[in-house]
């Protein structure tokens, strides 16, 4: 590394004139300065700041995950930029601690002269949502037909063209599904996890039947959960089921993938599965810290607002306690454990099956 020619300055090299030069009152216009516009706008902004650092990091998550091969080392570089999301999400959930800090009245002092900024104008959180593959048609109503109606056409048209390519939920369903260990020369995982699905289930059934303990009601209460459970089981490895349960929005991922990851969970401790279970952890934490934002960010909202709509003309906290269960993108891999066995039950990996294993 060369050595730098001039001595760097530390409030030149953050830009900080800039930076700290960037809180600007909108209260200051119409009288006294509300003191908590300052706090409201600092929250914000930092909000943006990480904002862009997720952004850098799921980029580069995108462009190895879009390419037709995925080495290990790759892998590893996956695992590590998504933790990093992960702790720039707790990070960002602990913020709303602070702006709770503002009461209703505080907020009150200079809301209305927001109007009709508001989050929904938030090009990078949209970029983020669009990047890890919530598409418009898997909105609630109110957003598919707002989502695009509040910002300017260049960012229109930037965000639009973002749609038409793969998000990260596509490309880690395509990566699933190629999973080359779901079949081998005389070995499908299908048949080999769907028997020992059966008889678990027949076990669990005779459990039942047997226990005189259960009135009548309570006995067909529990088989009839049984039976669901065996359709979910049985959809697992039915393509006609399993397009039901997908056209119903129950799963997104497709079936092949699916099957890899439920593969990778129940076997993850081959040490060929390793980066893979840790890839799709980080994946479930991240539309975990996701999730919880929403709703802390939802409360927040009903705290200052109460049934009051939002600057931008949603509904408010109704609004975002909706997005909420919707806009969750990672479900099905928080689902896996509908279909997990206890290792005790799981069926053992034939030897050609492990030989490939340990080659990789």
């Amino acid at each position: 590394m060369k050595k730098n020619k001039d001595a760097v300055y530390y409030g030149d090299y953050l830009q900080l004139d800039k930076l700290l030069d960037a809180q600007h009152l909108q209260s200051e216009h119409y009288g006294p300065p509300a003191h908590d516009e300052t706090l409201f706008i600092i929250v914000h902004q930092a909000y943006e700041l990480w904002f862009k650092q997720v952004l850098h990091e799921l980029r580069s998550v995108l462009s190895i995950f879009r390419a037709d091969h995925i080495a290990d080392e790759s892998l590893m570089t996956v695992v590590h930029r998504l933790n990093r999301i992960g702790k720039i999400q707790q990070l960002l959930n602990q913020q709303i601690g602070v702006m709770e800090t503002m009461t209703p009245q505080d907020f009150l002092e200079f809301r209305d002269y927001l109007v009709p900024a508001s989050g929904f104008q938030s090009i990078q959180f949209k970029e983020i949502e669009i990047s890890l593959g919530l598409k418009r048609d898997s909105r609630i109503k109110f957003d598919q037909q707002s989502f695009y109606n509040r910002i300017n056409d260049a960012d229109r048209a930037y965000l639009t063209g973002l749609e038409q390519q793969p998000g990260l939920f596509e490309c880690v369903d395509d990566w699933l599904a190629r999973m080359p260990f779901l079949r081998l020369d005389n070995f499908a995982f299908a048949d080999h996890f769907k028997q020992t699905i059966e008889d678990n289930l027949a076990k669990d059934e005779a459990i039942l039947r047997n226990n005189d303990l259960l009135s009548a009601d309570e006995l067909q209460a529990e088989l009839t959960e049984l039976e669901g459970t065996r359709e979910n089981f049985a959809a697992l490895f039915d393509q006609t089921l399993y397009q039901k349960m997908q056209d119903e929005g129950r799963v997104r991922l497709s079936q092949r993938a699916l099957q890899g990851a439920l593969f990778i969970n129940l076997y993850r401790e081959e040490p060929v599965f390793n980066l893979p279970f840790q890839v799709l952890s980080c994946l479930a934490d991240m539309d975990d810290n996701m999730t919880i934002w929403r709703y802390r960010h939802a409360m927040m909202v009903q705290r200052m607002l109460g049934s009051k709509i939002g600057t931008g003309g949603s509904s408010g906290h109704d609004y975002l306690r909706k997005t909420t269960e919707r806009n969750r993108i990672f479900t099905d891999l928080l689902n896996l454990a509908t279909y997990l066995l206890p290792k005790s039950a799981l069926p053992p990996l034939p030897d050609e099956v492990k030989h490939a294993l340990r080659r990789g």
